[in-house]
């Protein structure tokens, strides 16, 4: 019996995970955006859907951008492509965004020739902004590059990096 209600409950569990994380995906942007309560990495970029809309017609030249973390020593520069998420970052730099100001993405477990400092860099499709997220993609970038082997797995499950304490510091040149 009790393996019974074991099973039950974790069906029940799993269940409300997908109904909740399905729930944003169906509703307004504005009641999506709303409805999650921690920013987990989304198909789309937390941006205005008229904004992201016209980012996929228009072709941007790739924009780079450096950016810290907690104890960091060295830069991690990422690349963005999405010409709504280039303005994005240029508007927090401005200081004229303040909310979603941290970087998110999925990790590359390679070196970009535009971040030689690290072994790895984030995958320029999956790069958005934040101001909350879950505590299981946090880490430091110095703490993500001395355990990099062990990232993807129990840590950063599904490669995905969201440093709290990350913080953009500049706009750097193409390589």
């Amino acid at each position: 019996m009790g393996r019974f209600f074991t099973r039950t409950g974790g069906l029940t569990a799993i269940a409300l995970l997908a109904s909740a994380m399905l729930a944003p995906m169906t509703a307004a942007p504005a009641q999506a955006a709303a409805a999650r309560p921690c920013a987990m990495p989304a198909s789309a970029p937390a941006v205005p859907a008229d904004a992201a809309s016209a980012s996929r017609t228009a072709a941007a030249e790739p924009a780079y951008f450096k950016m810290t973390t907690a104890g960091s020593s060295e830069p991690f520069i990422i690349q963005l492509t999405d010409p709504a998420l280039i303005e994005h970052a240029r508007k927090i730099l401005r200081g004229e965004e303040t909310e979603k100001t941290h970087v998110m993405g999925r990790i590359i477990k390679r070196p970009a020739p535009y971040n030689p400092h690290y072994g790895f860099y984030l995958d320029p499709k999956t790069i958005n902004f934040f101001e909350m997220a879950i505590e299981v993609c946090d880490a430091t970038l110095t703490y993500t590059e001395d355990h990099l082997d062990e990232a993807c797995g129990a840590f950063l499950p599904g490669c995905y990096f969201c440093p709290w304490t990350s913080k953009l510091v500049g706009e750097v040149p193409a390589p």
